[in-house]
């Protein structure tokens, strides 16, 4: 670990510096992050860490909400993790049965015992999630009639011209009917998570409404790129979309979704600026029954996938135009699904007008 740059966790707005610790291999590998005893000092000194306690006739409690899938992480193998965070914090931790929705809810007799051990018991949490697959996504539907002309238009041209390259082949092809920019990811995972995420997506509607001025946003999908460094080797092609007038609106709505997502803990940044791009092709689309089954279980990585060489892509249809079309609306949208229309299916939207 860089000591002069640790990695940080954002667990309800509050920043904590993460060490990690190997515990023994079980079925599902298992770490414990502990941390600095400056930083549960202060976790200790912030009202808001202790807003949630309640004083009762023993002592004191708290009750915590966490999905059912992550039990598992704060039980360990054989109720050792648990054991552990009870001995060490002189608490006792209630978690409901598995698959039960509910509270984990820890008890003890001092204030100052259950705020540490809630504290670890979220961090542990984060931890966790931070390994599951994304669940949804914030998404800009790219799927206008005339964009996916375009887009049929451009594949079947690439077929025609380019099928002779390695790894070319049409099963690689986006499905023209959820051709869309993401502009984040999120894991959220039971309905509780997906309501909030929806509840954050409408509090960023006027400000959204301030950037396009109260108007659906026109923009255009033009050319094609790649994010790797080698175009013989790639294993996803991007159209770019911009806005008609060259502003920056349509960037500013990604950064503006992205920043309070972020704020809220619900999405990780993973550059200073969304990168703005729909996928056309990708080889997580390729036809084979065993990578597909990975791929809907989160579990497909590079060495599963056969790259294609997008030269004489690049080169011949560099510059190709799909189409354009009024932007008027931003998705929740859940990740493998589909909606009567053949988009992904949204747990909530917000609109520019």
């Amino acid at each position: 670990m860089d000591v002069l740059r640790p990695a940080l966790i954002n667990i309800n707005g509050r920043i904590y510096r993460k060490n990690p610790i190997q515990e023994e291999d079980y079925e599902e590998e298992e770490e414990d992050y502990s941390y600095s005893q400056t930083a549960v000092e202060q976790c200790l000194n912030e009202p808001c860490d202790t807003q949630n306690i309640e004083q009762t006739e023993k002592g004191f409690r708290c009750a915590i909400d966490v999905p059912s899938v992550l039990y598992k992480y704060i039980i360990g193998k054989k109720g050792e993790t648990r054991k552990r965070l009870e001995s060490e914090t002189k608490t006792s931790i209630s978690i409901p049965k598995q698959g039960v929705e509910g509270e984990i809810v820890v008890t003890g007799a001092q204030q100052a015992a259950v705020v540490s051990a809630v504290t670890r018991i979220e961090v542990l949490i984060d931890s966790f999630r931070r390994k599951q697959p994304f669940t949804h996504f914030l998404s800009l539907a790219l799927n206008h009639p005339q964009v996916r002309e375009g887009f049929v238009r451009f594949s079947e041209e690439v077929l025609e011209r380019c099928r002779q390259d390695a790894g070319v082949d049409g099963s690689i092809f986006q499905n023209p009917a959820k051709l869309h920019l993401t502009i984040g990811t999120l894991v959220l995972l039971n309905e509780q998570e997906v309501t909030h995420a929806n509840e954050l997506l409408q509090q960023c509607q006027e400000t959204i409404r301030d950037i396009t001025e109260g108007k659906a946003l026109p923009v255009e999908v033009r050319g094609i790129e790649y994010m790797n460094d080698d175009p013989s080797m790639v294993d996803v092609l991007y159209a770019k979309v911009s806005a008609k007038d060259e502003s920056k609106k349509l960037q500013q709505i990604a950064d503006r979704l992205v920043e309070c997502f972020v704020s809220a803990g619900l999405m990780e940044r993973e550059w200073d600026r969304v990168k703005i791009h729909g996928t056309v092709m990708n080889t997580l689309f390729r036809k084979d029954s065993s990578a597909e089954a990975k791929r809907t279980q989160g579990k497909l990585n590079g060495k599963d996938r056969e790259s294609f060489d997008a030269r004489n892509i690049l080169k011949e249809f560099g510059e190709f135009y799909f189409g354009e079309f009024d932007l008027n609306c931003v998705h929740l949208s859940q990740r493998f699904s589909t909606d009567c229309t053949g988009y992904y299916s949204s747990a909530g939207q917000i609109t520019f007008t």
